[in-house]
């Protein structure tokens, strides 16, 4: 099998298992869409296929008045533009390896090299995608998963649940899930 640091996209930034967790659950927690992935074991690239649920093809206004399309993408979305599935899907790809990239960049601790915690990474990366990459960079979870203090950096992430200065049900559920999958490495 190739090594993974060498593979192309998501899968080569954070190992298949995470990326397989990422590009089924982020769609499902930015769109409320399920998907179908598969990523090659010899170039790292992903298959995504739809298969139910929403998907947001037209740029909408998330809870904050930021312009978002596909699942969660805010970067050069401007209201009025419409995608097709394939740009979605693409899109996703790029932002969350984009995500995943920065994130390891400043995460010692979530090294590809640290076996088991491919969780962790997910939760991580998510939790990002969603709320940015210099919260995560300068945050008290991305310390403690550092420190090796994996319980607590999991539960750290579960302040993340503000929009707008307020507490968001939707947020603290999104969290509670992210926190489910992070404690299985703990």
């Amino acid at each position: 099998m190739a090594d993974p640091k060498t593979k192309k996209g998501l899968a080569g930034v954070v190992g298949a298992a995470t990326a397989l967790l990422l590009l089924v659950n982020v769609p499902r927690e930015e769109s409320g869409r399920k998907v179908a992935v598969t990523v090659s074991p010899q170039s790292g690239t992903a298959t995504i296929r739809h298969i139910s649920g929403p998907q947001y093809l037209k740029a909408y206004l998330d809870i904050v008045g930021v312009p978002t399309a596909c699942d969660g993408i805010t970067r050069g979305v401007r209201m009025g533009q419409t995608y097709t599935e394939a740009q979605c899907t693409a899109m996703l790809e790029a932002e969350l390896a984009e995500h995943a990239k920065r994130v390891m960049a400043c995460s010692v601790g979530l090294s590809i090299d640290h076996k088991g915690r491919d969780n962790v990474r997910f939760a991580a990366i998510s939790l990002a995608y969603n709320v940015g990459t210099g919260a995560w960079c300068g945050s008290t979870a991305r310390r403690l998963v550092d420190a090796g203090r994996i319980r607590e950096a999991c539960d750290a992430m579960t302040r993340f649940n503000r929009a707008g200065g307020r507490v968001v049900a939707g947020l603290t559920a999104r969290r509670a899930r992210e926190h489910a999958v992070c404690v299985m490495d703990a």
